[in-house]
Formats: C-alpha cells, sequence, structure tokens
C-alpha cells in the first residue's frame, strides 16, 4: 500500500467524502475486492466501453474505492482477481494509465479520457474551481446539451493542486505569496493531487455516460512554472501533470529573476527568423525594442523548450497512440508587467513557433479583474482586436484569463472580435455558485456551513483591514468598502477592528458580497474552518476534515449548485457564440425542468 493510500486509511479520510487526494481510485484492494466477490458494490451500466479485451464497466463500494470489471476472464491490468466469468481490478493511477492505451488503441475517437481533439485547440471554456469537484457533472450536462466540448477540468499547478503526495506527507510543499492576505499559503491549497484530479475527471464522465456523447473535452494544467525554483523539480511536475492534455506554460518565475540574456547568447538564426516571423506579420518592430524584449525573455523560453521536450517524453513513453501523446499548448504572457501589447504578443509567438512549440493559445493582459465586467466595450474592443490581428497570423487563439464575472456585452465583444478562436478561464466563478446554493438551500446542514464559511470571510477581512502588512490592509479595506457601498452602508468603518466587524455583521450574509468572493476559496482547506493564517492550506487531517463538509451537503445544494453551474456555462456559450442562440435557449428550459440531480444527471447521456 502506498504511504498517501495508508495515511488517508488510517484517517478514515474515505474517497467518497473526500476523493482526488491520492491519485489512486481504490484505496484498500483487498476490502473492495471482498466487496466486489459479496455482491456489495454499484456497477455503473452506463459506463460500458470496449476494448480489444472485451467490455468493461465501473464498479465501485460504499467507501468510494472503484474497480475496473472486465467482462472476459482475463488480466491486461495489475492486480485482477476473478468474478465467475469476468475480472475485477483495482482502479490505481498505474491501470488508469494502462487501461487509456487499450482505449484508445482500439478506439481513437474515444472521449474517456481529456484530448486535443475536436475544436479544442481553438474555441474552448476553461473550467477550474478552486475547493472540490463538486461541479464536475454540471460540466458534463452542459457540454451534452450544447453539443460543445470544453476545456473540462482545469487548475493551477502545483498552486492549487498538489503536485507531488509524497512531498505533501513529507512536509516538503512549498508555499505560494498570497498578498492581499499578507501571508504565504502552502501549494496545493485545494488539497486534492493533480493526479487524483485526473483520475477522478475520468470516472465523472464514465459514471454519468458522458462519454457515449462522443464529445471530446480537455484537461488544463494551467499556470505550469517555468524557471526560478521549480527547475530543481520539473520532472515531478511532469509526471504529475501526465493525463492533461493541454499545458499553459507561465514564465513569470524566471521572469521574476530579472536576468536577461546577451544578444550574443542568442542564436542568430533564431533573431533572424523570429524577426522576419514578425515582421511577415504585419509589424514594424523598434530594433532597440525588440532586441530589449528578446534579451529579457530567452532565458525563460529556453527553459520552456526544455520543459515542453519533457512533456512530449513523458508522453511518448506512456502512451501507445498519436490521440494519446498530443497536447495543446498555451503561452501565459498576462505575468509580464502592464497591459501587453501587440508588439510584445508578436515577438512570443515568433519565438514559440521558431523554437518549435507553437502555442494553440496565447493569454495577453487586458487589466482584467476576477469577477469584476470590464467597464468600458468599446475600449476592450479595441485592446482584443490589437491583439487579434497578430494572433490570427501565427494561427493562435486568444486566451482571456481572470475571465470570471464579466458581462455580457463583455463576452460578446470577446466572442466578435476573435470569431470564437477564444478560451475564457472561469476558475473563480463556481465557488460562488456553491455560495449562492447554500444560501439558497432549506437543509439545516447546508445552512450551517454557509453561515461559517461567510462568517469565516468576514473575519479575515476585518482582520486584513487592520494589518500591519500595507499590502494586505490595502485590499482588505478596499474589499469592505466595495461591499458596504454596494449594499447602502458606506462610511468610516475602520475606526476599530469592533466597529468593522459590526458593520458587515449587520448586513445580510451574500455571496455577491465582495469580501465573500476574495477570500472563499482560503475555507476548503483551514484547519478547523479557522481563519487564522497558520490554518489555510492545511494538508493535516484536520484541513481534510473541513474539506469533507463539502462533500457532506445535500441533494437540494448539490442540484442547485450543478443547476447554477450549467445555466453559467450555457450563458458562456451563448454570449461568445460557441454555441447557437436556439440551443442554448432550448438547453435552459430543459434546466430549468430539472426537479432531482438524478434526473439531470440522466439526461446527459440520453
Amino acid at each position: 500500500m502506498s504511504a498517501i493510500n495508508a495515511f488517508l486509511l488510517e484517517h478514515d479520510l474515505l474517497i467518497a467524502q473526500n476523493p482526488c487526494i491520492s491519485p489512486d481510485f481504490c484505496l484498500d484492494w483487498a476490502a473492495l475486492s471482498a466487496d466486489v466477490q459479496t455482491g456489495r458494490v454499484r456497477e455503473y451500466s452506463k459506463s460500458r466501453f470496449a476494448t480489444a479485451a472485451g467490455e468493461w464497466t465501473l464498479l465501485e463500494n460504499a467507501s468510494g474505492d472503484c474497480a475496473w470489471k472486465l467482462h472476459a476472464a482475463a488480466t491486461p491490468l495489475a492486480e485482477g482477481v476473478a468474478l465467475g466469468d469476468a475480472t475485477c481490478f483495482p482502479a490505481s493511477w498505474a491501470n488508469l494509465l494502462t487501461l487509456k492505451n487499450l482505449v484508445q488503441e482500439h478506439d481513437p475517437g474515444s472521449t474517456i479520457f481529456p484530448t486535443a481533439g475536436a475544436n479544442l485547440g481553438r474555441s474552448t471554456l476553461g473550467v477550474g474551481a478552486r475547493f472540490t469537484t463538486l461541479h464536475w457533472p454540471a460540466v458534463e450536462w452542459a457540454m451534452s446539451a450544447l453539443g460543445i466540448g470544453l476545456t473540462a477540468n482545469q487548475n493551477s499547478i502545483p498552486r492549487e493542486l498538489v503536485y507531488d503526495v509524497d512531498a505533501m506527507l513529507g512536509d516538503r510543499l512549498d508555499t505560494v505569496p498570497f498578498p492581499f492576505i499578507g501571508t504565504h499559503v502552502p501549494e496545493g491549497h485545494q488539497g486534492q493531487s493533480v493526479e487524483g484530479m485526473s483520475h477522478g475527471c475520468v470516472l465523472s464522465k464514465l459514471r454519468t455516460g458522458f462519454h457515449r456523447t462522443r464529445i471530446a473535452w480537455s484537461f488544463n494544467a494551467d499556470h505550469q512554472p517555468i524557471g526560478g525554483k521549480f527547475d530543481a523539480r520539473e520532472d515531478a511536475l511532469v509526471q504529475g501533470c501526465l493525463l492533461a492534455s493541454y499545458i499553459t506554460f507561465d514564465l513569470s518565475p524566471e521572469l521574476a529573476l530579472s536576468l536577461s540574456a546577451s544578444l550574443a547568447d542568442i542564436p542568430v538564426d533564431v533573431v533572424a527568423q523570429a524577426r522576419a516571423r514578425v515582421a511577415a506579420a504585419g509589424l514594424d518592430l523598434d530594433d532597440a525594442v525588440f532586441t530589449q524584449l528578446l534579451a529579457t525573455v530567452w532565458t525563460p523560453m529556453r527553459k520552456m523548450k526544455r520543459r515542453d521536450e519533457q512533456y512530449a517524453a513523458a508522453r511518448a513513453a506512456a502512451f501507445t497512440t498519436a490521440v494519446g501523446r498530443t497536447y495543446l499548448r498555451e503561452l501565459s504572457i498576462d505575468e509580464l508587467p502592464g497591459l501587453t501589447t501587440p508588439e510584445t504578443t508578436a515577438i512570443m509567438l515568433a519565438l514559440c513557433e521558431v523554437l518549435g512549440m507553437p502555442v494553440d493559445f496565447v493569454a495577453p493582459a487586458f487589466g482584467f479583474q476576477k469577477n469584476t465586467p470590464y467597464p468600458d466595450n468599446a475600449a476592450l474592443r479595441t485592446l482584443i482586436e490589437r491583439q487579434w490581428n497578430v494572433c490570427k497570423e501565427f494561427g493562435s487563439s486568444i486566451g482571456f484569463h481572470s475571465g470570471s464575472g464579466k458581462s455580457a456585452e463583455n463576452y460578446q465583444v470577446m466572442g466578435q472580435v476573435t470569431g470564437g478562436a477564444l478560451e475564457i478561464k472561469t476558475s473563480g466563478r463556481y465557488t460562488y455558485e456553491m455560495g449562492v446554493a447554500l444560501a439558497q438551500s432549506t437543509d439545516a446542514t447546508d445552512a450551517a456551513l454557509w453561515r461559517d464559511w461567510y462568517r469565516f470571510t468576514v473575519d479575515m477581512a476585518v482582520a486584513g483591514a487592520f494589518s500591519p502588512d500595507a499590502t494586505e490592509q490595502k485590499m482588505a479595506r478596499t474589499f469592505v468598502e466595495t461591499t458596504l457601498t454596494a449594499m447602502g452602508q458606506p462610511g468610516d468603518v475602520f475606526t476599530s477592528p469592533a466597529d468593522c466587524h459590526a458593520a458587515l455583521e449587520a448586513l445580510t450574509p451574500s455571496a455577491d458580497h465582495m469580501i465573500f468572493f476574495e477570500y472563499n476559496f482560503l475555507y476548503v482547506l483551514a484547519a478547523g474552518g479557522r481563519p487564522e493564517k497558520s490554518a489555510l492550506g492545511d494538508h493535516t487531517p484536520a484541513g481534510y476534515a473541513q474539506r469533507a463538509r463539502f462533500y457532506a451537503i445535500s441533494p437540494q445544494a448539490r442540484l442547485g449548485f450543478s443547476k447554477r453551474v450549467a445555466a453559467y456555462l450555457v450563458f458562456l456559450a451563448r454570449t461568445t457564440g460557441l454555441s447557437s442562440s436556439e440551443r442554448c435557449v432550448s438547453a435552459s428550459h430543459r434546466l430549468d425542468s430539472y426537479t432531482t440531480l438524478d434526473a439531470m444527471l440522466d439526461d446527459i447521456s440520453r
């Protein structure tokens, strides 16, 4: 038994109440195989699929441990046990990787696993979540109802997901700076591992029968850090992200070192080809500007190339098919200072092309703020047009980061200018939707979770507003003032922590309050639900017990949350033009009709 599985079992952290921590979806094969033999498992009839070895279905017991049932007497996976004329295997990470090869060798068009297929490299919506996996079935419903594939799993690694569970158990996770709360939070602040998320999102598609729709979907390993302190653990990052079919390269760790290269260090042919490619795209660059930017980004770009080669090599070693090895690329340049100029975008895209790693998406900086509409649609159109005129010359789509909570008009502009060649990343939206679902639920357990969650954000805001850290204090006071002003309660509330707390407590708790939106994601792994900084991102049993509270919400809250997630995706697809207005209206009517979550999920593969 692996160390992580032993840890989880020792502390009664079962998959049914806390999924995706271990890379495996079977913590105790001895117990599960006994349940299989005695029939104490659920068999998902909609999960059926085929390989050359025969027909397969997914089994699951009450603990959430899963097994693969092959309806034949054969052993293509490890640790098989006979079950009459069938054979069962534990849902281990190793077996999953083997099964991917078996599936894609037999059926290259299978959509059980994430791929780079169909239109995913041109048009997509990025659906991440900063706290749980409870949104997945709603995403599957939206893809099925709209008939389009999405980036259905997306998280920043290692910031949000644990990149190595052994490093977690050994207390070797690094920390991530969060200036707005004046502290550093351990990496993987969502709690689950990247392999566990990779595994779980595949199983989710089988439980609901989504794979029957034959709609391709992708998994984005977002903000993969290039350079800096991450050089030492590149191998672990690459292996952890093996099942991701879409990689976002984030150059900011290396750029933060401000180590410009000498022009003499850059191969002459690279300089010449990049300059020519930029000119061919229609941009007339000042020579000094070109040289300065090239010197600034050359070392990060070389390291990106090295990482890209590692990703390709890892997939070539693990997977046997072209569809299984292919992945999409995104270049994140929104971390560079200021608004991104078209010239910067052109040089970066030219370098990627010259270095043999053309990108499917590039993410410039547009000055977006999370969950805040862009205030001037005419100005936004101009900004996007300037970028799009460059991107279309390189065959790249535009990635809109911090894309949650924009206005319908903003999304319409994005879709119209790019002709749908875009991605909008929306990870911040889904904690908000959970807050609304809990606030609207009549279940007592849901109400208690909502009360505690909202109070946590109030306490975080008040503590921040009186912090000695200047950045933390400024940000917290902005969040507090915006919240109070929106509710018609302006005034000086910073005379004392008690006055500030009283002003916020006087408001009716709402997920629409800025204080809730800014601080809510920190609650999921806060030990004991405490707002103290030392409790945040806690990867001990105390932190995971906190996370389990979300998986214990009522069917009423799960339905409300799922319908809200799906409705938001329908809204995005309609306003960006990724799906027709008629189809979106039809999907909305269907969504409104559901009174149970089972009815909604049963409709995914009808």
